[in-house]
């Protein structure tokens, strides 16, 4: 990853059940280089904060040289990673936007069905979030807001379309084409 000097940057925000596994996880740095090594990485965070209380507020701590911001709502961990030179209060507010953003895009149904449901909405909150590791946005409704504009726009371009949208425009075309 390319240093961005002053600017604060992120390694990885991890969103994992209740067991470790992930549900959503985006890694901006090439500290992890082999998927092997990124679920080494998640099962050692997990192994290492599982037994914490970090239910009310965030807990920080530092593990292998990074600086980990984590919360737990019903089966979901939330972890935001960043070098152990970043700023926790930094961190935190981007672990706090994405928890935000999240509680809002699942109408405040944070668990790990919903989040399955929804995860190509998760997905587009980590890109409004954090894009390269450089922080972009930490206001929660400000950052659902985008996802939820973006889901809405049928008009939009194929290459800012979700997967899914993508197939119903196609269809759509498809559809039209068929019955002239």
């Amino acid at each position: 990853m390319a240093s961005h000097g002053l600017c604060p940057s992120i390694k990885n925000i991890l969103l994992l059940d209740s067991e470790g596994k992930r549900v959503a996880v985006k890694y901006y740095s090439d500290d992890w280089p082999t998927n092997n090594s990124k679920l080494a990485f998640e099962k050692f965070v997990f192994s290492k904060t599982v037994k914490t209380n970090a239910r009310t507020e965030a807990e920080v701590t530092l593990l292998e040289n990074n600086i980990i911001i984590y919360k737990f709502v019903q089966d979901l961990h939330f972890f935001v990673t960043g070098g152990d030179d970043e700023n926790e209060l930094i961190l935190a507010s981007v672990l706090q936007g994405f928890f935000d953003a999240v509680t809002l895009l699942l109408r405040n149904n944070v668990d790990k069905r919903e989040a399955l449901e929804n995860l190509d909405l998760i997905l587009l909150c980590l890109d409004e979030i954090v894009d390269g590791g450089m922080i972009l946005e930490t206001n929660g409704p400000l950052i659902a807001e985008k996802v939820t504009s973006h889901s809405l726009d049928a008009d939009a371009p194929l290459s800012e379309q979700t997967l899914t949208q993508a197939w119903a425009t196609a269809r759509e075309h498809l559809t039209r084409t068929l019955l002239k």
